[in-house]
């Protein structure tokens, strides 16, 4: 099966891809290299989830969060790409969680973005390497952000 099969066979609905929210770019391609910029928990009403881990959310929250962000990336990967068939594998996942100071749940948190990512392209593809970590505040409150790099065609 194809990633793009299944993906649709998760029943996941994609946000539009969402555009820069300030001075960079959403994607760049370097040779065989993709890199992601930043994305937040974007959704399909061009809203995002906001709120902080531990505070205004709690973890499992917070990985629904993490997956809403990982279906933001898929989004601007095929707006970019044309297919998620491109992609040859996952090589790197920054996840950055909003959440307290005794939060300690991060790399739980962005499993959500992870877990999605095996999903579509399989277990030995679709995870690479990965640091999962928390910060004091995120651009407008948002509840996670993650950056990625993948290899494509």
């Amino acid at each position: 099966m194809t990633p793009d099969e299944r993906f649709a066979q998760l029943g996941l609905e994609l946000p539009p891809a969402p555009g820069p929210k300030g001075v960079y770019k959403p994607l760049v391609i370097d040779g065989k290299h993709c890199y992601i910029s930043g994305h937040g928990p974007y959704l399909p009403d061009d809203n995002f989830i906001i709120g902080r881990v531990g505070e205004d959310m709690n973890e499992d929250e917070g990985k629904l969060a993490a997956q809403q962000v990982g279906l933001a990336i898929l989004s601007t990967l095929k707006a970019n790409l044309g297919s998620l068939n491109k992609v040859k594998r996952v090589i790197k996942v920054l996840g950055m969680v909003n959440c307290t100071a005794g939060f300690q749940k991060h790399p739980y948190v962005i499993n959500g973005c992870s877990e999605l990512f095996a999903k579509v392209w399989g277990e030995d593809k679709g995870v690479g390497v990965r640091s999962a970590v928390g910060m004091g505040s995120l651009p407008q409150n948002i509840a996670v952000e993650i950056e990625a790099m993948f290899e494509v065609e």
